[in-house]
């Protein structure tokens, strides 16, 4: 034990220096210390005179230290006003008793350290005599030391390189999170007291596998206020010093990796880097993956032998700061908000780490995540990862990605696993004109055999979810922000809508095109697949609507499809979203051109809005029809994406002045519009002369008003005729077949 043999002695002088320190944090030098104070006496004019608090005021001040060790200024000019001190007197006691504190728990650490080294150093002098004259302790003569065996021999050389390694990984630590990380030397005496054992399991990669500890690492991960000192026991609490939590083990085993996984993030981050190649369609960087795997050992293990790679670069510029952009990206809510067709669904198992100092610097997450690409011939992919944030430099931040499933499961991917994030994050820079400047990367490993043929040119090229798709989407979705909710912008477009009013039309834009890609892409919600032999060219899914908020109570059905058309992105674009086409295909619109009541616009670009349609046919009665076509589109060079549904005209009164748009009940339907990046089409007749694309149609129908129903082939027949008279519109409307 510790305690053993302890020098009384050392304890009375310990007693004696804290109670010098005590004085010490008790008196207010006021920017000269006791050892200066003979020096300047003769100064006394320009110095003020040795001030002692009285009692009451060193008692308060011991108070609301204990509270709070790092006082702000509105907190220190509080508790002067209250104790009839200065400001400055206030901040001098608590820079004091800081200091104070730490000289504390510097000599209790080097007591015990100094205890520990005189008992290593008497073990290690009668372990040499022993082994000068081995006697046996059974019968008192001459012993003979046995050989070492090979077990025992191999075992040492391991506990010798984990040393190494705990070593190194402390040192690592250190650099990226900016405060110190117990050493396997000092956690020596820790060891002592708990008795357990300190064990690191390696698996086939030589990656950390699993870490079993019972001991704090010395970080306090969760407040960033520790002094990095090891918990050592104590008679009373140490200000300041986080204690062990039942977290401790994965704090242990995920910060090595997300620290490993920085540090190859800023490096495949270097513009100069050759690691990266230009795409061939000119869109980003593709990576050199054989020199990666010359220059970077895998952080999660050997690539799986059906898995391929992606990994792309791309940059590009907002009108946010890095600060409040990284805060998004730590927010569940916000990230997912930012990626509506990118991130299906994503949730927080837990917090490594809340940061240093109340900031996000060495923030750490442990995350699920659904990432999609709009098709139903494109699974989506589960993933759960780590996403560990750090301050570069003032005004620059990174957030990194990277999969957890090898570590926590072992050393080969889970079955159901189709996909392993590799480092994937963001730099973000502010920039002196008020932009910041992005640099995306994203690096997975997939199976594509899982994929249609049709789309594997997509994904693989990273158009599907590539570096280049993520940065556009942001790009789009930051922009429809600070366009819709800036007073500024004129109202020629949407004249008579407020401010409240224009929020209130966006939060249901944009509810109803989540609702649309998770209906495509079967996640957020529990849906069913129906199998009723409709083969591979319309997926059908079900699911149950009870009491969900802005959702129709009943059967829900979802269909969609993907087909190859042989136009270009943004001709089909066009002509989808022309409101005096729309009758070709829409059912929702036969009688004629259709009246555009409404547009908000969403961007500078033309295409990217909101608007409100009708149709504009009278009914038999002479009277309009009550019910509107609520779109919304959006495009970038990644894709597009037109999604509208139809909604009743006092619902859409009540949103139009700024009222809750929950109320609203909703069943989206839509399309998505992706560039095929097929390698070589020229066999293709192509309508515009260009590439071809890929669209994807969604619909989804209530096909009963009540939960417990069952669905019937009369619903299954309905939305199976509604894809295909609405594909073949579209063919006849582009005169293509």
């Amino acid at each position: 034990m510790i305690g053993e043999n302890f020098d009384s002695g050392a304890v009375t002088r310990g007693a004696r220096e804290e109670d010098s320190d005590s004085k010490f944090g008790n008196d207010n030098m006021e920017g000269a210390s006791n050892n200066d104070h003979d020096g300047l006496e003769a100064k006394s004019s320009r110095i003020d005179k040795y001030h002692r608090h009285t009692p009451y005021q060193i008692q308060e001040l011991e108070v609301s230290f204990k509270e709070n060790p790092h006082p702000d200024e509105k907190a220190r000019l509080e508790l002067g006003s209250r104790l009839n001190l200065e400001h400055k007197k206030v901040k001098f006691w608590f820079q004091n008793r800081r200091t104070q504190l730490k000289a504390q728990l510097e000599r209790y650490e080097n007591a015990i350290l100094k205890q520990d080294n005189d008992k290593l150093r008497i073990e290690n002098i009668a372990i040499r005599q022993a082994m000068g004259s081995p006697i046996c302790g059974n019968c008192g003569g001459q012993a003979v030391v046995g050989e070492v065996t090979m077990e025992e021999h191999y075992l040492r050389i391991q506990n010798a390189r984990l040393r190494d390694e705990v070593n190194r990984i402390s040192l690592l630590a250190n650099k990226f999170l900016d405060r110190s990380v117990t050493s396997m030397e000092s956690i020596r005496p820790m060891l002592a007291n708990s008795g357990q054992e300190f064990v690191v399991k390696r698996n086939s990669f030589g990656g950390l596998s699993s870490m079993d500890c019972g001991l704090s690492m010395g970080l306090d991960f969760g407040y960033g206020d520790s002094s990095g000192l090891p918990v050592v026991a104590s008679a009373r609490p140490l200000i300041g010093v986080h204690r062990p939590d039942s977290a401790s083990e994965n704090k242990a085993l995920f910060l090595p990796l997300a620290v490993a996984a920085m540090d190859e993030l800023m490096k495949l981050a270097q513009v100069d880097n050759p690691l990266w190649l230009a795409n061939p369609d000119g869109r980003g960087e593709v990576l050199n993956l054989e020199e990666y795997s010359r220059s970077f050992p895998s952080c999660i293990g050997m690539r799986p032998s059906n898995f391929i790679s992606e990994a792309t670069r791309a940059r590009g510029t907002l009108t946010l700061g890095s600060v409040a952009l990284v805060e998004a990206f730590m927010n569940i809510n916000r990230y997912a908000d930012l990626f509506p067709s990118i991130v299906g669904q994503a949730a927080v198992i837990s917090v490594v780490s809340l940061g240093i100092n109340g900031t996000l610097n060495g923030a750490l997450q442990l995350m699920h995540g659904e990432f999609q690409v709009l098709s139903p011939l494109v699974p989506i992919r589960r993933v759960k990862f780590l996403r560990f944030c750090k301050q570069q430099a003032e005004g620059v931040w990174a957030v990194v990605d990277i999969s957890v499933d090898t570590i926590r499961e072992g050393t080969n991917t889970s079955e159901n696993a189709n996909c392993r994030r590799l480092p994937s994050g963001c730099i973000v820079q502010d920039m002196p004109s008020g932009y910041s400047k992005v640099i995306w990367i994203e690096h997975a490993e997939y199976d594509e055999n899982a994929i249609h043929r049709f789309c594997r040119p997509l994904v693989r090229s990273g158009m599907g979810l590539g570096a280049e798709k993520w940065i556009a989407t942001l790009q789009r979705q930051w922009e429809c922000y600070t366009t819709i909710m800036c007073p500024s912008i004129p109202n020629r477009e949407h004249a008579g809508i407020t401010m409240s009013g224009r929020k209130s039309v966006m939060l249901l834009a944009q509810r109803m095109s989540k609702c649309f890609c998770t209906g495509v892409c079967a996640t957020m919600h529990k849906w069913d697949t129906v199998r009723i032999g409709n083969g591979e060219d319309t997926r059908l899914l079900v699911r149950r609507s009870v009491d969900n908020p802005g959702d129709p109570p009943g059967i829900v059905l979802s269909a969609s499809t993907t087909v190859w058309m042989p136009v270009s992105q943004k001709h089909l674009f066009d002509f989808l979203r022309n409101e005096h086409t729309r009758s070709q295909w829409d059912t929702l619109s036969p009688d004629g051109p259709m009246q555009q009541m409404l547009q908000i616009s969403k961007g500078q670009d033309f295409g990217t809005n909101i608007s409100l349609i009708r149709s504009s046919a009278t009914l038999p009665n002479g009277n309009q029809s009550n019910t509107i076509i609520l779109q919304e589109t959006s495009t970038d060079s990644t894709g597009s994406l037109i999604v509208y549904a139809p909604v009743d005209i006092p619902a859409m009164n009540v949103v139009m002045n700024g009222g809750d748009s929950t109320c609203v009940e909703i069943l989206p339907s839509g399309f998505s519009v992706v560039p095929d990046c097929f390698q070589d089409t020229a066999e293709s007749n192509h309508i515009d002369g260009s590439k071809g694309s890929l669209l994807t149609i969604g619909f989804q129908i209530l096909a009963s008003n009540s939960p417990a129903a069952k669905l019937t082939m009369e619903s299954v027949d309905t939305v199976n005729a509604l894809i295909s008279r609405t594909l073949q519109g579209i063919k006849d409307g582009l005169q293509y077949s």
